[in-house]
């Protein structure tokens, strides 16, 4: 006679593959899709039954921060420095990763080689969803001054003090066009002198289903 497999070790198996497949642990909603419970709450209660039986880790404040007990390759975390506009620019400090206090997002341990500095944006606005970047993804961002054409960058309007998610594309006359990627909205054409870049996404994270 075949074994059935309760809720808690289904969710187990799913943690273990997810996060061996991913690098990095899974939402709650991830959870509660997989393993077929309609409540996120339930899972919840499974979870902190798991946690209080010592077979895996988890932070209250952090997201995706579901860890197995014994499981030393487990993801990386970066830094989420913020908000970053997928629309009209909007005014938030210029990006500093070096900053100490910032709420740590997991991510694959294989998207750290090579001593890569990233950190972690969370998109506000619709104007990058051709691009596969919905409003409250979770970009992971790789540190650098200067992207190819047709990247997805971070750029910083030096004048205008304001930050926005865009594609980019130099054009003759040292001008850049920061492209968005929704057929309703309108390209923003700037002069090089008054962009600097931030940064380049090298990876999404969802947080809808």
């Amino acid at each position: 006679m075949v074994r059935k497999t309760n809720t808690k070790e289904r969710i187990l198996d799913f943690i273990r593959v997810f996060r061996r497949d991913k690098g990095y642990s899974p939402s709650v909603r991830e959870v509660a899709s997989h393993c077929g419970i309609k409540s996120p709450s339930v899972v919840q209660y499974h979870l902190e039954q798991l946690l209080e039986a010592g077979l895996i880790t988890k932070d209250k404040v952090r997201s995706r921060s579901i860890g197995l007990v014994g499981d030393e390759e487990g993801p990386a975390q970066v830094p989420l420095l913020g908000v970053i506009a997928a629309g009209q620019p909007i005014d938030i400090p210029s990006v500093d990763s070096q900053k100490a206090g910032h709420r740590m997002i997991d991510v694959p341990r294989d998207i750290m080689r090579n001593g890569r500095k990233l950190f972690a944006l969370q998109v506000r606005g619709n104007s990058m969803v051709d691009a596969m970047i919905a409003d409250a993804d979770i970009l992971i961002m790789e540190q650098a001054d200067s992207v190819n054409n047709g990247d997805v960058a971070a750029c910083w309007l030096e004048n205008e003090q304001e930050v926005t998610l865009k594609k980019i594309y130099y054009e003759k006359g040292q001008k850049i066009r920061l492209q968005p990627c929704n057929p309703y909205m309108l390209p923003l054409f700037h002069d090089a002198a008054n962009i600097r870049i931030q940064g380049k996404v090298v990876a999404v994270l969802r947080t809808k289903m």
